[in-house]
This record gives structure tokens, C-alpha cells and sequence, in this order.
């Protein structure tokens, strides 16, 4: 007998997982999958950023304005305490902002646009436009002590108002034959034409660039962005060679581009106190406060200008930080935009992040010496009145946008809402299918079930009920006492409530006693025989 000897089997070996290449590509595949699983991320980060621009423009305009809001009230708190006010006021709007539906802020669109236009119009008549004489623009409506900038409105409304009317299109429609294209460029075009009229160039660039950022988004063919771009070059060389002041500032802008100032005492006074003062911040600044620059060396320190202010004191460090925390915003705020429920959502979230960014854009190009002076100035950092009201306002409208993305809503309806908004109280976000859902719910109720639901089933209903009738006979409205009555038993009529007061119960011997059976009668058999 031959004994065989059992084989031994090697146990397979463990397969190394494959890594992937550390190239451009994956690194940017794994950064995206770790951000599409965290659904409120864009919500966040939008948030904060927001939050921490304008804490830091209140520092700011604090540091800047201490010298000539001492000259002006003998206070150097007196431009601060009313940045702050103003700030307070944006937080509130971004607030109320974060609380309402992209819905109802659809259907309010042309509400606020046709209130822009009147406002627009207002501000050109004499007696109503103030700021000719101050600032060489008529801009503001002077409301008492305050003053309100129509141009200010119109720059957010024709963001809204525009993703509503363009937003209702069908599919593979022409782009010429779009429903509302007309309507909406001929508005867009009154309000341009309006705000230069003003004088006001800054916010007619501003204005112009945020309603062709709407038409690009929706897609405007090249051809219609090359005209659009030759028109816009074309308006530029008319006013570079109408001479006055704003012909002077392309005369600094290409001696700035250069590196060569001509008039450092006259035209190009402000743009080289900049320089100066990006030059003196260096790597890590002076220090917070320590700007030479803002005593009365450069013109418009807190508001066009601070940017420079901000290169002094915090140093490149600080300028780089700005610079971040503006392409955060239009980054986030743009992935907000194509992640949104609808079109409308996605249009608007997109022309408002593209507009705040494009304007700091300019802002802080000016001051470096890549554009000319404009006097646009840098959303949430300059010191202002109701831009800082508006574009806050303006940032919880892209807030709410972020917050209702589908996975953000699925997020906190499932795992419940962020601290920061159960702090300010900030109510949990509804899918469209639900909110038409529950406005369906409350439409389609009727009478019947809303006595019901608010008198509670009435007692007559329980005892038709009990007795067999049908539920369709059965009373809506509540029944009377004589009614009750007539449902309870004796007993418990006779009974009563150990709620009652003392002496009703113990007044009358009789009182909360049942009555009693009279004793019966007994006949007496012998008696009666």
C-alpha cells in the first residue's frame, strides 16, 4: 500500500492596490470627489468668506479713516461706529436674505426691477439727486441724515430679474429667438444709459459688466461677445480723447503702466501715493494702524484706495489674502451656480458671484496700475453706505442658492441643519416637489377639514358615527351645548367635575349626589286580605 503525501498549497499572494500616478489630473479628481462629499461645502465656504471680508473691511475702514475722520468730527471712532452700523445693517439683509426661498425672490424680480428703474429716474431730476458738487456724479437720493444710490439697486435686480427672464426658454431655441432676449437688453440698455447719465462711469462699467456676464452665461454666441467687446472699446477711446479729468486718468494709467509718473503733484497725485504705499508695506507690512499713507496722503483712503491701505499695513501677505478669499468666493460661488436645483437658480447665483468678483477685480487693478482709475470700489472691504447694504444682501442670495443644492437639502433634512444656522434661527430648506407639495396641500383643503382641524371632530360627527351614518352626513361645524346634552349620559350630566369649587359641591346636601330611586312599595299580603 503506497501512502501519498498530501501537497501543500500555497496561499495566494496579496495584490499591492494600484496607485495612481501623482500627476495634475488625479490630484484634481481626488480633491473634487473629497468636495462632492461634503453637500454644504459650498453653502460654508460661501458663507464665510463673506463673513470675514466685511470683519475685515470694518478693521480697515477703522485703521484708514482715523485722520480724516478726526479733521471732520474730532473723533477718530465717528467713520468706524457708522462703517459699523452700515456693516450691521448688510447682515441683517444677508439675514433675511438666507431666510427666503429662491422662489418668492423670483416672483418679487420684477417687482425690484421696476423699482430700480423709478429710483433711476428720480435721481436725475433737480431737487431729488444729490452729490453733483461733492463727488461730480448726481447718484444719491438724500433721505434725511442718510442717502441711498439707486445704481446700487440696479447692479443686484438686473442679476435677479435677468436669470427670471432668461431663464424661460426652451431648449435648442436660437439664441436671437430666445423668449425675453429682447425685453431684457432693452432694459439692461435704459439702465446703462441712465446710470451715465449720472456721471457715474465706475457703476456704468460695473452695471455693464454684470449684464453681459448674464448674456455670456446663457450662451452668447462669439461673434455677439466680439461686438459686444469692439463696442466697448469704442465707448473707452471716446472718452480717452474728450480731454477732462477722466481723459487724464488714461494718461496716469499708461505712465503707471510704464512705471513712469509725469505729474506726481496733479493728475497722477493719487495713483503714485498707492504705489508709495504698496512699496512701504513690502513682505509683512508696518502693522496694523501704522499707515503713513492714510494722513492725508492718499486721496480716498477707506473707500477706492484701500486696497493700497491694506498692502501697507498687513504687507503682501495681507494683499494675497484678499486676493484668496475673492477667487474662494467666485469659485464656490460659480460651483453653487452649476450645481443648483434650476436654471433661474443657477443664472443668478452665477451673474451675482461673477459680478462682486469681477468688480474687486478691477478694483484692485486700478491700484496696482493694470487698469485705469475707475473709482469702483472693493465690495465688503471699502467704506460705504448702501453698497455695503446691497451686495450683503446680495451675498445671502448666493448663499441661499448653495444652501438649496438637492444634496445640501437632502443633507440637513436628514443629519439637521449647521450650527450657525440654528443659532440665528435660519429655518430648513425645502426641494421645490415639497414646497409645491405643501402649497398644494393647503390649496386643496376644504371648509370641512379646516374646522376640523382647527375645532377638533365634532361630538355630533362621533355620535353619527357610533350610531352608523355615513362619514360624508357628518356635521362640520360645532355643535352647541344643547347638543352635548343631548349626547352625554344622565350620569354624567348629575356627576360633578372635582375641579368644581368647594361650595357647589357641598352647598346643598343634594349638590354632586346622584338622586336616588324612590324606595320601593311593599304590600303587605295580610294587610291588604
Amino acid at each position: 500500500m503506497t501512502v501519498k503525501r498530501a501537497t501543500t498549497q500555497r496561499a495566494p499572494k496579496r495584490r499591492e492596490p494600484v496607485r495612481e500616478p501623482r500627476t495634475f489630473a488625479a490630484v484634481n479628481r481626488r480633491v473634487h470627489t473629497m468636495m462632492d462629499e461634503r453637500p454644504t461645502l459650498d453653502y460654508t465656504v460661501v458663507r464665510t468668506v463673506v463673513l470675514v471680508l466685511a470683519g475685515l473691511g470694518v478693521v480697515m475702514v477703522l485703521s484708514s479713516s482715523m485722520a480724516t475722520s478726526f479733521a471732520a468730527s474730532s473723533s477718530v471712532w465717528a467713520q468706524a461706529v457708522k462703517q459699523m452700523a452700515m456693516v450691521g445693517a448688510g447682515l441683517i439683509a444677508f439675514w433675511a436674505a438666507l431666510q427666503l426661498p429662491p422662489e418668492k425672490v423670483k416672483r418679487a424680480s420684477t417687482i425690484l426691477m421696476v423699482i430700480a428703474v423709478v429710483l433711476l429716474l428720480a435721481v436725475l431730476i433737480p431737487g431729488i439727486g444729490t452729490g453733483k458738487e461733492e463727488v461730480g456724479s448726481q447718484s444719491w437720493i438724500a433721505v434725511g441724515p442718510l442717502s441711498f444710490q439707486p445704481s446700487e439697486l440696479a447692479r443686484v435686480t438686473i442679476a435677479v430679474w435677468g436669470a427670471k427672464v432668461l431663464s424661460s426658454h426652451e431648449t435648442g431655441v436660437p439664441f436671437l429667438r430666445r423668449q425675453g432676449l429682447i425685453l431684457y437688453c432693452a432694459v439692461a440698455a435704459l439702465c446703462l444709459g441712465l446710470i451715465a447719465m449720472q456721471g457715474d462711469l465706475g457703476m456704468a462699467v460695473t452695471f455693464g459688466v454684470i449684464a453681459g456676464l448674464t448674456l455670456f452665461f446663457i450662451g452668447l454666441p462669439w461673434p455677439a461677445i466680439g461686438a459686444l467687446v469692439a463696442l466697448v472699446l469704442v465707448a473707452l477711446v471716446t472718452v480717452f480723447l474728450s480731454g477732462g479729468y477722466r481723459s487724464n486718468r488714461f494718461h496716469v494709467y499708461f505712465d503707471a503702466l510704464f512705471g513712469t509718473f509725469e505729474d506726481t503733484r496733479d493728475i497722477a497725485f493719487q495713483s503714485h501715493q498707492g504705489f508709495l504705499s504698496l512699496g512701504d508695506g513690502s513682505l509683512f507690512g508696518v502693522g496694523l494702524g501704522q499707515s503713513r499713507a492714510k494722513w492725508f496722503y492718499l486721496p480716498e483712503a477707506r473707500n477706492d484706495f484701500i486696497f493700497a491701505v491694506i498692502g501697507e499695513e498687513l504687507g503682501l501677505w495681507g494683499g494675497v489674502l484678499v486676493v484668496i478669499l475673492f477667487a474662494l468666493l467666485g469659485y464656490f460661488g460659480l460651483r453653487a451656480a452649476v450645481r443648483a436645483q434650476d436654471q433661474f437658480q443657477t443664472l443668478m447665483a452665477a451673474s451675482l458671484a461673477a459680478g462682486i468678483v469681477s468688480q474687486a477685480f478691477v478694483n484692485i487693478g486700478y491700484v496696482v496700475g493694470i487698469f485705469p482709475v475707475t473709482g469702483i470700489q472693493l465690495p465688503m472691504v471699502s467704506a460705504g453706505g448702501t453698497s455695503a447694504i446691497i451686495t450683503l444682501g446680495s451675498m445671502g442670495l448666493l448663499a441661499s442658492v448653495a444652501r438649496h443644492e438637492p444634496g445640501a437639502i437632502s443633507a440637513m433634512q436628514n443629519y439637521g441643519r449647521p450650527a450657525f444656522d440654528r443659532i440665528l434661527g435660519i429655518r430648513e430648506p425645502k426641494a421645490p416637489a415639497q414646497a409645491a407639495q405643501r402649497a398644494g396641500a393647503k390649496r386643496s383643503r376644504s371648509r370641512d377639514d379646516q374646522l376640523r382641524e382647527r375645532f377638533g371632530t365634532p361630538i355630533t360627527a362621533r355620535a353619527s358615527q357610533r350610531d352608523g351614518a355615513p362619514a360624508s352626513r357628518r356635521s362640520p361645524v360645532p355643535p352647541t351645548s344643547a347638543a352635548v346634552a343631548q349626547t352625554r349620559r344622565p350620569a354624567q350630566l348629575d356627576r360633578p367635575s372635582r375641579y368644581a369649587p368647594l361650595e357647589s359641591r357641598r352647598g346643598t346636601p343634594e349638590a354632586g349626589r346622584s338622586p336616588r330611586r324612590p324606595a320601593p312599595v311593599r304590600h303587605d299580603a295580610r294587610r291588604a286580605g
